[in-house]
């Protein structure tokens, strides 16, 4: 992962933000099976939306059945079984054997109608008459699966991280803002109520001036991270299309620790950052309603897992405009983490919990009351997918957006940046152009 990536010009303002379109797209044909090494490209079809005719079930297409996308497919299985929702699961797509044809199998004996398998999404896009698709490949895929479904008319659920890197972030939002489609980020504590109480509180004024936001996740094993089981008989010809799980990211020598546990690596994956610390990090942006993060120093290590090649603990320090500053850690060597906070001039929020609890600063002790607002638990995961597949259907937005998204992702890829490079970076919402401070 290069270090000097440049990034695409923009305003920073929403309006001219969703208005600008992708720039430096290469022209490159996605007729073969793997995409070309070059990286994103236009969409590789171009289809209208699929009409929604009254309350029939919405037909969904999951691909990238790996791990994550099982867990969706089973998912919407429940939601028709359950009657939380019409929805259908007709197509799946894998470029492994195994994990495909395990999965049709199960969808379609679940569901008792054959459901449509794919060794490459793009012919699914041109055949199958589906609302919407989930996109749970791995990160280097997230920006060409989105911007062709897009282009095939699909409304998306794309996994988290919204991206690999931040420049492919903003090749989604100016694919949306050209789109009438709509994109849920996989960030599911964006619908836990706690989130949007602090928000009430931080639009009425009763903080003061946010200084600080802080937070974390940290976590603990013994033997290490993401080493998810090996299965031997996945290798490259006839069990795996190895050059079109490279995609965009260009060719690499097959690799079973690769393959199976990618977030393990540099080259694939931003490992805790993008993977553990985006869970945390949207919905405390999103409450505190911070703007376009402008500079990202962070730092850490290898201190227990050292067969890995990505970092095992983190620290990040995130400077807003306005004038507001985040930190963040994260571990996978240590289970004990920050008090979620928003932190204000006159108060306090805490969010550690499931309440959403509201404490004056000692000086302020006359002026704010203390409150906590009491919240109720819920399965976040499956209320996002629910909150996407209501949308699908009356056309409001949805919850987890690509404009936070993009923000976040900033984050991201200013934080890998120093992280391996050192130092601080910066951004300049205005250009969408990231520098070495």
């Amino acid at each position: 992962m290069s270090s000097s990536r440049d990034a695409v010009p923009s305003s920073s303002s929403r309006r001219d933000f969703l208005r600008n379109t992708t720039a430096g797209l290469a022209a490159v044909s996605l007729a073969g099976c793997a995409a070309d090494a070059a990286g994103v490209t236009e969409p590789a079809v171009v289809r209208a939306p699929v009409p929604l005719k009254g309350d029939e079930p919405l037909r969904i297409a999951v691909v990238g059945v790996g791990n994550m996308g099982g867990g969706h497919v089973e998912a919407f299985m429940s939601f028709a079984k359950k009657n939380k929702e019409k929805v259908q699961v007709t197509a799946i797509a894998d470029v492994a054997k195994p994990h495909l044809d395990g999965w049709v199998d199960r969808a379609s004996k679940t569901q008792g109608f054959a459901v449509r398998g794919y060794r490459d999404y793009r012919e699914l896009l041109k055949k199958e008459d589906v609302h919407g698709v989930v996109v749970a490949t791995p990160e280097h895929w997230h920006a060409q699966n989105v911007i062709d479904c897009l282009g095939a008319g699909k409304d998306v659920y794309v996994e988290k991280p919204m991206t690999l890197k931040m420049e492919d972030a903003f090749r989604i939002s100016d694919a949306v803002a050209k789109s009438d489609r709509l994109v849920q980020v996989g960030t599911q504590y964006m619908m836990l109520p706690r989130y949007r109480e602090a928000r009430k509180l931080v639009e009425s004024g009763v903080l003061g001036h946010i200084t600080l936001l802080q937070t974390s996740y940290c976590r603990n094993s013994k033997n290490g991270e993401w080493l998810y089981e090996i299965d031997p008989k996945i290798v490259p010809g006839e069990m795996l299309d190895w050059d079109a799980w490279c995609g965009p990211n260009g060719s690499a020598p097959f690799d079973h620790e690769v393959y199976h546990r990618w977030r393990r690596y540099r080259r694939w994956s931003t490992g805790i950052i993008g993977d553990l610390l985006v869970h945390q990090m949207t919905p405390l942006v999103w409450a505190a309603k911070m703007g376009w993060p402008v500079r990202v120093t962070a730092s850490g290590g290898r201190y227990c897992d050292l067969k890995m090649e990505n970092q095992d603990q983190v620290m990040l320090t995130v400077e807003f405009e306005g004038g507001h500053t985040m930190i963040v850690m994260g571990s996978v060597c240590n289970e004990t983490g920050l008090e979620v906070m928003i932190r204000g001039h006159q108060a306090n929020i805490y969010l550690g919990g499931n309440n959403c609890v509201l404490r004056p600063e000692r000086v302020y002790s006359d002026d704010v009351e203390e409150k906590t607002i009491q919240c109720a638990g819920m399965n976040e995961q499956d209320e996002l997918r629910l909150d996407w597949l209501r949308c699908i259907r009356t056309r409001q937005p949805n919850q987890s957006q690509v404009e936070l998204g993009a923000k976040i992702m900033v984050i991201v890829d200013l934080a890998t940046r120093s992280i391996w490079g050192g130092g601080a970076w910066t951004f300049d919402p205005a250009t969408r152009k990231a520098a070495q401070a």
